[in-house]
């Protein structure tokens, strides 16, 4: 037994050292695999990297495929992570499809300052001119369609060939005189108290109740994509999410929307209980000079993720139109 045994052992030992050295030689050519380009076998180059501002913020960005450049401005307090149902869609649409974590969220620099729409846009521009991008169509949802309203009003000239807004929130949020529909002040200083408290949960409840509708009777809570809502959340900055309350609520982009000359689309969904239609998508259609308007009765605020097949089919059909 013991000869049999020992004899056992050794076949093995030496099945097991076979594999280890056949392994350890296949490492190397699979991170080759792995480094090396795509262009380099034909295909399109897919990469993530880091820039770093002039104010020293480290932004995270994906860049991916090649093609004319679609740039995703992800909304509050998530990553580019939430664009990825559209960011699979474009690329194998043969679209180069780049989407950032806005600073303080995701993967950037969880600096303490510069979490206003000043430097969101400034953000954007200095991504945008180290790729040196042109033509390129922006689409933003929700906080990141201010952002993309706000970029190529002021800084997008002869970049710029069409923006997507989804959910977003220009004109202004907040309630004032020149928009006395908006939301009283007392609903952002809600969200502040909330976030203060308890960030988790009260991003588990907002994912799992009004952004995705999941609060609505009949509507089937998808676990998955609260979880994941949850983890884009968490990944973040405390304090540049609530900085970022102000910024998405309290800044007023009427002038922007008056300066963009590019063709527009706004999406909204008809049941958007974050930001309210009637103050947002169906005021700001009217100040941009070539936009169209489409509505999506039911939709909650979350629509690209929830209602992805038919959201990416129609920006397919507005960027080709």
């Amino acid at each position: 037994m013991t000869d049999i045994t020992s004899r056992s052992l050794s076949r093995r030992q030496a099945l097991a050292a076979g594999a280890s050295i056949t392994f350890a030689m296949a490492v190397p050519a699979f991170a080759t695999e792995l480094s090396t380009p795509n262009t380099s076998k034909g295909l399109p180059p897919m990469t993530t990297s880091t820039i770093t501002t002039k104010d020293g913020v480290e932004i995270f960005y994906k860049d991916w495929g090649a093609g004319q450049p679609i740039v995703f401005h992800h909304g509050w307090p998530l990553s580019s992570d939430d664009w990825d149902a559209q960011l699979l869609f474009f690329v194998q649409k043969g679209y180069r499809v780049i989407a950032h974590d806005r600073r303080g969220h995701g993967r950037s620099s969880q600096v303490s300052d510069g979490h206003d729409m000043d430097h969101y846009v400034a953000d954007v521009a200095e991504l945008i001119e180290k790729l040196d991008l042109k033509n390129t169509v922006h689409i933003g949802h929700s906080t990141g369609g201010g952002e993309a309203a706000a970029y190529v009003a002021r800084r997008g000239q002869g970049r710029v060939a069409k923006l997507v807004t989804l959910g977003a929130v220009p004109p202004i949020m907040v309630k004032t005189s020149a928009y006395p529909g908006g939301l009283p002040i007392e609903v952002f200083d809600g969200l502040r108290s909330q976030l203060a408290a308890n960030r988790s949960q009260f991003y588990l409840d907002l994912a799992g109740g009004p952004f995705y509708g999941f609060n609505r009777p009949g509507v089937k809570t998808i676990p998955g994509a609260v979880q994941n809502w949850w983890r884009q959340g968490m990944m973040g900055g405390a304090k540049a999410h609530y900085d970022g309350i102000k910024a998405f609520s309290e800044t007023d982009f009427t002038e922007d929307l008056k300066a963009i000359g590019v063709p527009t689309l706004v999406m909204h969904g008809g049941d958007d209980q974050i930001v309210p239609i009637a103050n947002s998508a169906q005021l700001a259609v009217k100040i941009i000079k070539n936009a169209k308007l489409k509505v999506y009765e039911g939709y909650p605020h979350g629509l690209m993720t929830v209602h992805a097949d038919v959201v990416n089919d129609d920006i397919l059909a507005f960027i080709k139109g």
